[in-house]
């Protein structure tokens, strides 16, 4: 009877260690079993990317074209405001019908948006495009999907053309 005082004495001294011990072993698996989920998606993330990309390829672009000044020759983009939505894909159809050569210039909005293509005569580019130049009577398209929301400046480059209100917004909307 004196062992099993003595036992039952040292199991309940050490009870409150012993669910210490417990919580910070619980706590170690939990913290391995997270990252090693949190590894799975980073290994799954190009698998799942293309996967994405493929089906945004099968989706059909939204056109929308934009007149890079006009046959008055005015300095302007028609129409100067564009909105999007992240995660859709478009398709712009850059003209320029007046008789001066344009810059359709949207650095940062190039930058939170990835290209399918643009395609300018039977001239196909592909990556980042960050400036898009038409020379008088030029058509281009530019296929591509909004990845990041945010209020984008649009303009032409060509020295005076942006002072003169060749200027434009862009929005992607989440």
């Amino acid at each position: 009877m004196k062992n099993y005082n003595h036992l039952s004495q040292i199991v309940i001294t050490s009870l409150p260690f012993a669910a210490t011990t417990w919580l910070q072993i619980l706590r170690c698996s939990y913290v391995i079993l997270t990252l090693l989920l949190g590894l799975n998606f980073i290994v799954a993330t190009p698998a799942m990317a293309a996967n994405v990309s493929g089906d945004l390829l099968k989706q059909p672009a939204t056109e929308i074209t934009i007149s890079l000044g006009n046959s008055a020759n005015e300095l302007k983009f028609e129409p100067n405001h564009l909105e999007f939505l992240a995660g859709k894909r478009y398709q712009l159809t850059l003209t320029n019908p007046s008789q001066l050569k344009h810059y359709f210039t949207a650095k940062d909005f190039a930058d939170g948006i990835w290209t399918q293509k643009v395609q300018a005569g039977k001239v196909e580019i592909k990556g980042a495009i960050h400036e898009l130049e038409l020379k008088p009577g030029a058509e281009a398209e530019w296929v591509f999907v909004p990845l990041k929301s945010g209020n984008y400046g649009l303009r032409c480059t060509i020295p005076g053309h942006t002072e003169a209100g060749m200027t434009g917004e862009i929005a992607i909307k989440s």
